[in-house]
This record gives C-alpha cells, structure tokens and sequence, in this order.
C-alpha cells in the first residue's frame, strides 16, 4: 500500500469526528501535495461489499420518518436543525473519503484520470471536514454538540446501494442527495435570520459556496463516465431516479446554484417534467 492509500483508509475508518477531520485535514493539506502518479498503482481494487467507514456511537441512527419532529422556534428544535446540518456534514465527509478509496483505481482504468478524481473528492472531504468543524463548534456555543440529537442513514445508504459501480454514485449521490442542499440553503437561511443568529448564516454561506463545487465535481465526473460508457448522459439519468425511486426537487428549486454546478436549463426543465411523471408513478403504485 502507499502512503496515500493508507492514510486515506486512516480517515475513513476512524469514529471520532473531531479525529476524523484533523485526519483528513493533513492528509489533504500536507500529504496530498507529495504524492505523485504511481502510486494510483498501488491502489487495491475494492469490492462492493468492503465498506470501512467509520462512525461515532452517537447519534443514535434512526430511520428517516422516526427522526423526532421538532419546533425550529424552541432552542432544543433550533439546535436539533442545525444538528441535522452537521450531521449530513459529516456523512459527507466518509462520501468524499470512500469515493476517492473506492473509486480511484476505477476512474484511472476506465477514464486514465484516476489521480484526478482521488484529489477531486479528497478535496470534497476536507472542505466538508471544515463545515463540520464550523457546525460543531457553533452548537457548542448553544450548549449543544453533535450526537445530541437522533439522525438518520439516508446520505450514507446510498453511497452503500451505488458501491458497485463508480457511475452510478457520481449520478446519484452529488447529482442528487448533494445538489438538494443547494436548493435547501437559501430558504433555510431565511429562517435562521428570524432568530438573528448571524453566525449560522455565515456558516451556510461558506457551505453552500463549496457544495456548488461539490455537485459540478460530480457533474463533470458523471458526464465524463457516460460518455466514454457511450451513454446518453440524460436519458440514462432518467432512468436511474425511476430505478431508485428518487424524488429530486423538495420545494424551491435554487436554480441560480445549479447551473453554476453544471446543470443546463434544459435539463433542469427535463428533470421537472419527468419528476412529475416519476411522482405519479409512485403515488399510484405503478413502480
């Protein structure tokens, strides 16, 4: 193994958030910029079944309709929001972590870029490393921290459902599950400003800034896959939210965000009207 390598599997494997995110920290800030294209090489080919990611004890993982609802105008409901923020933010760092452990020897055999992607999603996983840090630290301020409050699995069950195939996760889990955060921000920062917590807005700031390059990462990866797969990119797109049952817009489309994310118009457009079909489909029980 090279250094890379196991300090990548170093990160992902390690429980303790704050430990996690110094990890991650230096393997991007201090190892990364060594590193050279051999040692891709010696990266190991990585079954779908191998899944190291590690996770603290809490929060306590529920599922998503037994998530506790509660009141953003209390401080515990308030706290529970941003809660749910840093724990998505976490999730995203193992995301980043186990598409460049996962996936590099993948994108260099099928694309000859496999260093490319490594440093894309190691790149994706310290600047989700810093929103957490940013979150954490801010509940804390509210005398509250993160496992405080029950989360769920969601983010983190697809990365495990698309582990088999390297196109698959660059469709589903930035074009989809990251790319809704897009969408959610804004109108949640409206109502973080109510309570005039200005700090938290900044934060979501810096988060939405970065995850606009998260989703045109996987953008760019997706179309790069489905081209030399000789796929249409779109179509095929379609087909993967009817397979996995996916809802993409929940609200306000942001669309100003996606399109600097590398979403066209027209797509967007398209994704509407076949989101509708899709809707249908599952309301009637035809999928």
């Amino acid at each position: 193994m090279t250094a890379l390598w196991q300090a990548i599997s170093t990160a992902l494997i390690e429980t303790v958030p704050e430990k996690k995110c110094e990890l991650v920290n230096r393997l991007y800030d201090e190892l990364l910029p060594t590193v050279n294209l051999t040692e891709l090489a010696d990266f190991p080919i990585v079954t779908p079944s191998q899944d190291i990611a590690g996770f603290p004890h809490k929060p306590l993982l529920v599922a998503p309709k037994d998530v506790p609802k509660r009141s953003f105008a209390t401080e515990d409901g308030y706290a529970a929001t941003l809660h749910a923020i840093a724990h998505i933010e976490f999730n995203a760092i193992n995301l980043g972590l186990d598409a460049a452990w996962r996936f590099g020897r993948h994108a260099q055999q099928e694309l000859g870029k496999g260093m490319a992607f490594v440093k894309d999603w190691l790149r994706v996983a310290r600047e989700e490393s810093t929103h957490f840090t940013l979150l954490n630290q801010h509940l804390k301020s509210l005398g509250y921290q993160y496992g405080d409050f029950e989360a769920h699995a969601g983010l983190w069950e697809m990365s495990q459902a698309t582990a088999h195939d390297i196109w698959e996760r660059m469709a589903l889990v930035p074009r989809v599950l990251e790319a809704r955060g897009l969408d959610a921000t804004p109108v949640l920062q409206d109502k973080i400003r109510q309570r005039k917590d200005v700090d938290a807005v900044a934060i979501l700031d810096i988060i939405l800034r970065d995850e606009i390059g998260h989703v045109s990462i996987g953008n760019h990866w997706y179309h790069a896959l489905s081209a030399k797969r000789g796929l249409d990119a779109m179509q095929c797109f379609g087909e993967l939210l009817r397979k996995y049952r996916i809802v993409i817009f929940k609200g306000v489309i942001n669309t100003d965000a996606r399109l600097q994310a590398g979403f066209t118009q027209y797509e967007l457009d398209w994704l509407y009207e076949i989101e509708q079909t899709l809707k249908n489909y599952i309301k009637a029980k035809i999928i």
